[in-house]
């Protein structure tokens, strides 16, 4: 019977946290969640767990100024791959090709894209997915 009542509370309690989080606070845990799963499948074992790259071949993920300043590029670059050599990331320039990741949608994009942008290092917002789609329209 004390177990119940414990697991009541715990649970009532939970529900009092999650509703006093904004909107926006729960749109960022969503998309942060759902991306780190994409992540770990679609993107980790080249870039890493940690976003470190892979030596000369694979640009890490922790370049924050690189990040910010592609940020509209950066869902093209998920969805269609780069087979050109990549502009410099820390100071290095990477070359090689990224598989493209024609199956991921917009949503997945935008989520895959703020669970980037808020790890390994980096404090970019969440990425919504109308902003990833509007980017994705305009890829070249």
């Amino acid at each position: 019977m004390k177990l119940r009542i414990i697991a009541f509370i715990g649970v009532l309690l939970c529900v009092i946290i999650a509703s006093c989080q904004s909107e926006a606070e729960q749109d960022f845990k969503r998309y942060y969640t759902g991306g780190a799963i994409i992540y770990k499948d679609k993107c980790q074992n080249c870039h890493g767990a940690k976003g470190e790259g892979l030596s000369n071949l694979i640009p890490p993920l922790t370049d924050t100024a690189y990040l910010k300043k592609n940020k509209a590029q950066l869902g093209c670059f998920i969805k269609y791959g780069i087979k050109e050599t990549i502009v410099t990331i820390n100071g290095k320039a990477y070359e090689g090709a990224m598989p493209a990741n024609v199956d991921l949608t917009p949503i997945e994009i935008a989520k895959l894209l703020t669970y980037v942008g808020n790890s390994f290092g980096n404090k970019m917002g969440t990425i919504a997915f109308e902003e990833a789609d509007a980017d994705l329209a305009r890829c070249k």
